[in-house]
């Protein structure tokens, strides 16, 4: 593995200083500087990107880190010598080899962490912290973690995050896949996890908030991930599944810069659904900055009825630019009165907003029009009324 150069690095992206870092790295031997010039070309008048690839393979080559793309297991891109985008998730077809890579990894990264080579379920937490420890990984701008072996790897790579500033991380999505909520995980060996012990402290004890202060967007899935989350500076945030050790939705922390909110709260394997009354934590003081709500992915322990309720009579709902909902399903069983008379008397409430239904609108006694009267954004919308579309996957 070739030595590398990391000192005075522009802190601007003023192309000229970038060029200049570009012929320091050349007469240190590093390969960097003339990907640097290649890509400035490329961006400037249309130059080889194909070349391009292939000197950042050498690169990645030098610096040891080629075996991580020949696992599969990451995927990454390159811009100005650094790292930019990375995105992670254990390939399953290269595990047999996986050990030895990991071996190379320890053996020729000294920053990386110590890793229990007798533990497969350990091996995937060493590939991240092979990327996120390295120094050139440290201008990351965005950053995928979709994790198999959570129970180790989660809190070992946000350790690894936390582990040095991220001046330029502007997008993090992480988590584990699943199908039902707290079902059972299967680690990488056939094991299981129950994500059910980590409910309270969380799956990570680490807080890497203070390092990552140009996080803006913040996509997390999965049940019990962080004990809380402390940043005002994110803008967007969409989480399924309770993000939180407590099993909260809204009430995650301090989060008071969102201003966009996507909230999946489906029903767990146990056959429960989202309490109603965990929209009382959406309060202006809580997100003074919101202005988008989506609620489209989410089941409630409630019918569409009272659902609408609850949000016609939250103090969040003024301030609001756009709300989704997932269906609007109102019979005459489910209001004193005609519910197109009742949808009319909460109208004005939503005068003010776009608002959209995810899947079916089915008010009793009132046909498409006569509620797209109501709300015009639903009858303008893509989804016709009267039909149901199938959730999105993951």
């Amino acid at each position: 593995m070739r030595s590398f150069v990391v000192a005075d690095v522009p802190e601007t992206d003023d192309a000229e200083a970038w060029l200049a870092y570009a012929d320091v790295l050349t007469a240190a031997g590093d390969p960097r500087g003339a990907a640097i010039r290649l890509e400035h070309a490329c961006d400037a008048e249309g130059g080889d990107r194909a070349r391009l690839a292939g000197l950042y393979a050498e690169v990645e080559r030098q610096l040891g880190l080629d075996g991580l793309r020949t696992d599969g297991s990451w995927r990454f891109t390159w811009r100005r010598g650094f790292l930019d985008e990375a995105r992670f998730a254990l390939a399953e077809d290269t595990g047999a080899g996986r050990r030895a890579l990991v071996e190379g990894l320890l053996a020729d990264h000294p920053w990386a962490a110590a890793v229990d080579l007798t533990d497969p379920e350990r091996w995937e937490g060493a590939l991240i912290d092979a990327v996120l420890s390295h120094p050139l990984a440290h201008r990351l701008r965005v950053l995928e973690l979709r994790l198999t072996d959570y129970h180790h790897s989660a809190e070992h790579s946000v350790r690894s995050l936390a582990g040095a500033p991220r001046p330029r991380l502007e997008h993090l999505s992480f988590g584990y896949g699943f199908e039902f909520l707290y079902e059972d995980g299967r680690t990488s060996t056939g094991g299981r996890i129950d994500p059910m012990d980590y409910h309270g402290d969380g799956l990570v004890r680490t807080a890497p908030w203070d390092s990552l202060p140009a996080l803006r967007t913040l996509e997390l899935q999965g049940a019990f991930l962080f004990g809380s989350i402390l940043h005002d500076g994110l803008t967007r945030l969409r989480v399924r599944g309770p993000a939180t050790g407590d099993g909260a939705y809204f009430d995650l922390g301090s989060t008071r810069g969102v201003e966009s909110l996507v909230v999946e709260a489906e029903c767990d394997v146990f056959g429960g659904c989202c309490p109603v009354e965990q929209l009382d934590e959406l309060t202006t003081a809580g997100f003074p900055a919101l202005k988008h709500l989506d609620l489209g992915g989410s089941e409630f322990d409630a019918t569409s009825f009272e659902l609408f309720s609850a949000l016609a009579e939250s103090p969040i709902l003024p301030q609001l630019e756009s709300l989704t909902l997932p269906d609007l399903r109102i019979g005459r069983s489910d209001c004193e009165g005609e519910p197109l008379a009742v949808l009319a008397r909460w109208a004005p409430s939503f005068a003010h907003l776009a608002l959209g239904v995810r899947g079916t609108v089915d008010v009793e006694g009132a046909d498409g029009s006569e509620v797209g009267r109501l709300f015009p954004g639903i009858g303008a919308g893509s989804l016709a009324i009267g039909t149901s579309v199938e959730r999105e996957g993951d």
